[in-house]
């Protein structure tokens, strides 16, 4: 298992070879890795509460809506509700379907003035197959990482 640090950096290569304007990017097993290395780091899920609840969350994540559902209006309360839900201090893993919502997320996030934002690559469920569906190409679920299904 790699140490935190160098996952970090590996993350921030991504971010710095993509221009992302938040610290990087890690892959669905780096994030867990970072979540369970470090006292800090929090994985914040910014998919609706209808994905919660029809395909699955992960354990111990923080839920905050980056849009609701079906409308898909942006949380106008994102930032505040991510300030009442995170440590000042924390490594913030930004997580949602596919990886382009945490991408916004992250990126309103550090424009917001939050250190250690990251995205996880991939999401929850990872890329689209040949037909369109999200069949398990990738991602959180993919990877065999712990997830619950209500």
């Amino acid at each position: 298992m790699a140490k935190i640090p160098e996952i970090l950096k590996i993350a921030q290569n991504r971010g710095s070879d993509a221009n992302l304007p938040y610290d990087g990017a890690l892959l669905p097993t780096e994030a867990f890795e970072v979540l369970n290395g470090s006292a800090v780091a929090v994985l914040v899920d910014v998919r609706t509460r209808a994905e919660i609840d029809w395909v699955g969350f992960v354990p111990g994540a923080i839920h905050i809506e980056w849009q609701d559902y079906p409308a898909c209006h942006l949380n106008t309360r994102f930032i505040d509700e991510l300030r009442q839900s995170v440590p000042d201090d924390g490594l913030l893993l930004f997580i949602c379907r596919s990886g382009a919502r945490s991408h916004s997320a992250a990126s309103a996030a550090t424009a917001a003035g939050f250190a250690g934002c990251y995205n996880v690559l991939q999401g929850f469920e990872g890329d689209r197959d040949a037909q369109g569906h999200r069949n398990l190409l990738g991602g959180w679920r993919a990877a065999g990482l712990p997830w619950k299904q209500n």
